[in-house]
């Protein structure tokens, strides 16, 4: 079995013209075309989702920068260096993920896993930070160490890491080798992890349907051709099931103002570096000032036209409302963590329509980018194919990040553990019902407060398939 994580990738990227292979494969298989990131839609909450089967309410890993008073009070941790999540994991002893991932999982049955990156260090680290299986290559380390003289023994040295900026398509083709000669031909590996870091670097530096994003995605797509290519030599790819995702969408940027730099501006944090308030992505500590500061922040937050939702832990009456009027509870979102911080905010967002003809835009600094609430940068690609999956299907039922791992651990036979957010994607199995016949059910949470210049009204847009709860997005309104 494969799981393939393609960094960035937006679903309407996977089409003839720019990708011809990956498109074959959605034509041979499930064409998933309502899959869903989880909030915040950034790469290293996405990641232990797909490999845990859950939200960050239970792995615990809240977003690409985290502060945790406990491990380093002075400062944010940055959850792309993989020393600082080493350093998460050996001062909270051993709880980086307070859930087990895939491989673990697998381990207990005696079933082998083994994973590649091409992405961040702290990406790669959190899909196998336990180095279960065969282990996890990075072109910057291996899990276990010892895995590194093999990789060198067999391909050459590992590349140093490059920081010119430009393409990473060298880095993606170096980990299409790993799996193949490491995973496969050395270590036997029953099921594959691979991480592709395109088109996300590239849709960053340039733009969501730029030339040189296009370029990106071309070349992208030849390397997964040459791994389908790889599986097909060694007599694997029609008994080979296929799981796709991306970890998250992306918008065009437009914005001018950053979360810290409000606060400042309003009076509530010092400075852009002190640690009265902590800001880590969208996550803001409040260290100083109480619960005074608290509600003062939220009511700017809910005044200022660029931001969207705000998210404050529960009132005690209602799981799903804030505290805080006009606020929702982070179950709303499944970001209820004792890791959580005060506050919970994102960027607002429109569906216009960028100067390549891709929708969606972000109001935060930037040319492009993600971790918003949007439904651009929620929805991801999906695509299931192999023995097991129905052929020639397009899929309007919703999935998500958090379905990976229970529907890996079901297509290995392995048992299931209790209490995962996932759910077995059982309509995209050959032999399961019609996607057209599962029960979907509508689910959205909404709260509004009256401020003394305006009416702010949040709704958090879900739907529900089965046990499981997907956020669609969320829309915002403000009523002078």
């Amino acid at each position: 079995m494969l799981i393939l994580i393609v960094d960035g990738l937006r679903p309407d990227y996977v089409t003839e013209d720019i990708m011809p292979r990956l498109n074959a494969l959605a034509e041979s298989g499930v064409r998933g075309l309502a899959h869903h990131a989880v909030v915040p839609t950034v790469t290293r909450v996405n990641g232990p989702s797909i490999f845990t089967g859950h939200y960050p309410s239970g792995h615990g890993l809240m977003g690409n920068s985290v502060y945790l008073a406990d491990v380093d009070p002075d400062r944010t941790l940055d959850a792309s260096n993989a020393d600082d999540l080493r350093t998460i994991d050996e001062v909270t002893g051993g709880r980086l993920l307070t859930k087990p991932s895939l491989g673990e999982l697998l381990d207990e049955q005696d079933l082998v896993f083994f994973a590649a990156s091409s992405g961040s260090a702290g990406s790669g680290m959190l899909m196998n930070h336990r180095g279960a299986g065969v282990g996890l290559v990075h072109y910057e380390f291996t899990i276990p160490e010892s895995l590194g003289s093999i990789v060198t023994g067999e391909l050459g040295p590992l590349p140093e890491p490059r920081a010119d900026g430009s393409s990473f398509s060298s880095w993606m083709a170096r980990a299409v080798d790993v799996v193949l000669r490491i995973g496969l031909d050395i270590g036997n590996a029953d099921v594959l992890a691979l991480w592709l870091t395109e088109p996300d670097k590239a849709a960053h530096a340039t733009g969501i349907g730029s030339p040189s994003t296009l370029a990106v995605l071309r070349s992208l797509d030849e390397e997964i051709g040459r791994l389908l290519d790889g599986l097909a030599e060694r007599g694997m790819l029609e008994t080979t099931n296929i799981l796709v995702t991306s970890d998250h969408g992306f918008s065009t940027r437009t914005g001018t103002s950053s979360l810290s730099n409000l606060l400042v501006e309003e009076g509530l944090k010092e400075d852009g570096t002190s640690m009265d308030v902590v800001v880590a992505g969208g996550a803001i500590h409040v260290l100083e000032g109480g619960a005074d500061r608290i509600s003062a922040i939220v009511q700017v937050l809910q005044r200022t036209d660029w931001i969207g939702p705000v998210f404050t832990s529960a009132d005690p009456d209602d799981a799903n409302l804030g505290h805080l009027p006009g606020t929702l509870a982070y179950a709303a979102i499944g970001w209820n963590h004792q890791r959580a911080s005060d506050i919970f905010t994102t960027q607002n967002w429109s569906s216009a329509v960028n100067e390549y003809g891709y929708a969606g835009e972000v109001l935060a600094p930037g040319i492009a980018g993600h971790g918003s609430t949007s439904p651009w940068d929620i929805r991801a690609a999906f695509i299931a194919s192999g023995p097991d999956i129905k052929r020639g299907v397009v899929s309007n039922v919703p999935t998500g990040n958090i379905d990976l791992t229970p529907t890996a651990l079901h297509l290995m036979g392995a048992p299931i553990p209790g209490g995962l957010d996932g759910r077995v994607l059982s309509e995209i199995f050959g032999e399961g019902p019609d996607p057209a016949t599962v029960d979907v059910q509508f689910d959205p949470v909404h709260t509004e407060v009256v401020l003394p210049d305006l009416r702010y009204q949040l709704t958090v847009e879900r739907t529900r398939v089965g046990g499981s709860m997907y956020v669609d997005g969320t829309q915002v309104e403000r009523i002078r």
